[in-house]
């Protein structure tokens, strides 16, 4: 427990409120099955990408479990095992062999102890991603995968842009209403600095419809991903401002049809824990061939320009 205080300390500020994460959890996990479309979607791609991987994995671990879709693609069936961990208990009908309950800020793996780790939409609600990131990294085998999403920073522009002006109309101030995000252009850095080989980060923006924003709102509750930041006001949001935001919304987002979009930034991360016999990048001046020649152009020594 020690280490763990001290872990926290030199974290830095925390920006998500990781009780009421477990509780909005908790508490979407009965109606989850009518709301987990992306959940669905990000596992079977998940799986389409591991089954083009020509490795056999054996044991392996789905972090952030929650509905167990990802225990339902193809690929995890072709696994040895699968082990799930969440911060809350699944469903009788969500639960599968060898579940436990768990923090992903805090992960109970021993060290090289698997061959395979997923991470599907649960890492955008950490506070240290860096120090998660490093602690899978150690719990895999060497030439151990690891495969992850979290949603980036597109996610939500247009609820974010609406409910930002309403609040400086009616309030004269705003507050977080959606949590930060970690950009494209970052996430390969991160994997790296958690000590992963061959880190590859990519994104796809799904665009959804939705009859109003209310519904969005509704389908976001039903989600568990509600507002968790620690700085977001505890108080009811002013009804006044709510309108105004659905107003700005409809205006601004909707189709011709009268229909709103609302966008879902996913990132997908992989990385493998290093191993002898991976692929290395060549030294520089190793190289047997002269790129002038394969150009078909003449060499110049450093420091000669094109002009005199």
């Amino acid at each position: 427990m020690a280490e763990h205080d001290t872990q926290d300390k030199r974290s830095g500020p925390l920006v998500f409120d990781r009780q009421l994460v477990a509780m909005r959890r908790a508490r979407s996990l009965p109606q989850l099955a009518d709301h987990d479309f992306l959940h669905a979607h990000v596992a079977v791609e998940l799986s389409d990408r591991l089954m083009a991987v020509q490795r056999d994995f054996k044991t392996a671990a789905d972090i952030g479990a929650r509905s167990g879709q990802f225990a339902k693609t193809e690929a995890a069936n072709s696994l040895d095992r699968l082990f799930g961990l969440d911060l809350i208990a699944p469903t009788r009908k969500t639960a599968h062999a060898g579940f436990v309950i768990a923090d992903e800020e805090r992960l109970p793996l021993a060290e090289e102890a698997l061959n395979l780790i997923v991470a599907p939409l649960c890492l955008h609600l950490v506070n240290d991603l860096p120090g998660v990131l490093t602690q899978i990294r150690r719990a895999l085998k060497p030439d151990g995968l690891f495969l992850g999403t979290l949603f980036g920073g597109e996610t939500l522009t247009e609820l974010r842009q609406a409910l930002m002006e309403a609040e400086i109309e009616t309030t004269g101030g705003a507050s977080p209403h959606v949590a930060p995000a970690v950009d494209i252009r970052d996430a390969g850095a991160l994997l790296q600095r958690a000590g992963f080989a061959i880190p590859v980060a990519d994104s796809d923006v799904l665009t959804i419809r939705y009859d109003s924003a209310l519904h969005l709102m509704a389908d976001l509750s039903g989600m568990g991903e509600t507002n968790v930041l620690c700085d977001r006001h505890r108080r009811f949001m002013r009804r006044a401002t709510l309108q105004r935001a659905m107003q700005i919304y409809q205006g601004r987002f909707a189709d011709p049809d009268g229909r709103v979009r609302a966008s879902f930034e996913v990132l997908y991360l992989s990385g493998w824990a290093p191993h002898e016999n991976q692929q290395q990048p060549l030294r520089p001046g190793s190289a047997k061939a002269r790129l002038a020649d394969a150009l078909g152009t003449k060499e110049l020594p450093a420091g000669d320009g094109l002009t005199d």
